[in-house]
């Protein structure tokens, strides 16, 4: 089969027979800004890390998002999201937030799927390659990730809007211009423009050559692949900026060489922070801390109660990152929480924006119920929880099934199942005295059985157990 033929640019003019590499000229491209102040905002809040190239970005950047230069709004900003899971995580929430923020200032934002990059693996960030995915699995995992980015981008539609004209947000997937390609028609046109020695000293790949396992030839060509999406969306959406984790830097660097070669035009791109767990490790799926945003997997109270734990000394800094907040009502907040820190009230506030976010007005008053229930030993919020609420509420504990004789009362049901201890720990004799007054039988509410539970502090759907829960000081509480 017959490679290509590759073209001569000028200027974004084509010379030569249209394929793989052809550009489109500038007029025929959609000229995709924002006001001045939004790069630097987004700096001064911690959201925008690194910006490359080095040299042009202090310059060049800020004009491209100028709204008196002619021709410059609004411009269209990209970020990728590989479907190795059927889930985004609280690790890919920065990269959205800071899309967020672009469509906010005007500007269109593309979330990319990568159904096609997701089969190679990522190398980026890791000690030893992904495992294996076949393709009906990635789809699978393409179609739930483009679900929960639209959901994502509703919520954020319908419960943060500011009075401002946005701009768009689109959810693309990458396979949709793999597919129907050649493998040897793509190497010809396109790998002939990488050099060896660049991909080898990017960080990524020289740390996974130095590891036992070493690295796979797909893993070393995704960098290839990614490069090659910027481009594709530089030529058909006028795509100038992709934006990434810091740990995605050298893949943006590739895309913006691949292009600068072809075209003589500049591209950019913006790396967001990593978010890490209290041990330093990078929060998702392969080092199994993942904080899912799909409700089947986190439900809205643990996303909740994930942000309501924070410790004082990051949550100013998630507050900043997380929500849309203002910097001067995010210092209020904080003067307050200095004033009263037993409140809690930056946790508070920065659990119920990103819960919102994720889940809506509806997950957010699901958290709040099972909060109040759980901490609060609330009967009012357990009455009106769902079936779904006291699922994900109870989902992680064990649970007994007894055979019970008539007149067996619930203190001796709870001991059956171990879920009251005896001695110090167990129930006082006063206690006791008020729960032998119910016994286990039909005209028992399930909700007063609880009110015994919770009384104990002995968590437990009926008959499930778990170990007695100590006194959650400190904890978020709702107010």
């Amino acid at each position: 089969m017959a490679a290509p033929v590759l073209c001569c640019f000028f200027r974004g003019r084509c010379f030569g027979t249209p394929g793989w590499l052809t550009v489109l000229p500038m007029g025929l491209r959609k000229a995709h800004s924002g006001p001045q102040g939004l790069l630097a905002t987004q700096k001064k809040r911690g959201l925008f890390k690194e910006f490359f190239p080095d040299k042009i970005t202090e310059t060049e950047l800020p004009e491209l998002f100028d709204h008196g230069t002619a021709g410059n709004f609004p411009q269209t900003i990209y970020c990728g999201f590989d479907p190795t899971a059927d889930s985004l995580h609280v690790g890919h929430l920065l990269a959205l937030l800071g899309l967020f923020h672009f469509q906010r200032a005007g500007h269109n934002v593309i979330a990319l799927v990568g159904g096609a990059t997701a089969r190679l693996g990522d190398p980026s960030g890791r000690t030893k390659e992904r495992e294996a995915m076949d393709a009906k699995r990635v789809q699978a995992n393409a179609l739930a990730l483009r679900r929960g980015l639209e959901s994502l981008a509703a919520n954020h539609h319908q419960f943060f809007a500011d009075g401002r004209t946005w701009g768009s947000f689109t959810v693309l997937d990458n396979s949709a211009w793999y597919q129907s390609q050649h493998l040897v028609d793509f190497l010809a046109a396109v790998g002939g423009h990488f050099r060896m020695g660049t991909l080898l000293s990017r960080l990524s790949v020289q740390t996974r050559l130095k590891s036992p396992e070493g690295m796979s030839l797909a893993e070393f060509l995704y960098q290839v692949l990614q490069a090659y999406d910027f481009y594709y969306l530089f030529q058909h959406y006028g795509c100038r900026v992709q934006l990434g984790g810091s740990d995605q830097l050298g893949n943006i660097v590739s895309g913006y060489e691949f292009i600068h070669k072809l075209t003589g035009e500049d591209v950019f791109g913006i790396t967001v922070p990593l978010i890490t767990s209290t041990a330093g490790a990078k929060l998702g799926k392969s080092a199994g801390n993942a904080v899912w945003l799909n409700r089947d997997k986190t439900s809205p109270f643990e996303l909740y109660q994930f942000f309501v734990r924070q410790q004082d000394d990051s949550v100013e800094r998630y507050l900043k990152l997380f929500t849309f907040l203002p910097l001067s009502e995010i210092n209020h907040i904080m003067q307050l929480h200095v004033k009263e820190p037993e409140k809690r009230g930056p946790q508070k506030r920065l659990a119920a924006e990103v819960t919102k976010l994720v889940h809506g007005r509806e997950g957010l008053e699901s958290a709040k119920r099972c909060t109040q229930a759980l901490y609060h030993n609330s009967i009012d919020a357990l009455e009106v929880m769902s079936d779904e609420e006291l699922k994900e509420l109870f989902k992680e504990a064990s649970f007994s099934e007894l055979v019970l004789d008539p007149g067996t009362s619930v203190l001796d049901t709870c001991r059956k199942a171990n879920a009251i201890p005896n001695g110090p720990r167990g129930i006082g004799g006063a206690l006791q005295k008020v729960i032998l007054h119910y016994q286990l039988n039909s005209s028992v509410k399930s909700c007063e059985i609880f009110q015994l539970f919770f009384s104990t502090k002995c968590i437990n759907l009926l008959f499930r157990k778990s170990a007695p829960l100590e006194e959650h000081k400190g904890e978020a509480e709702i107010e």
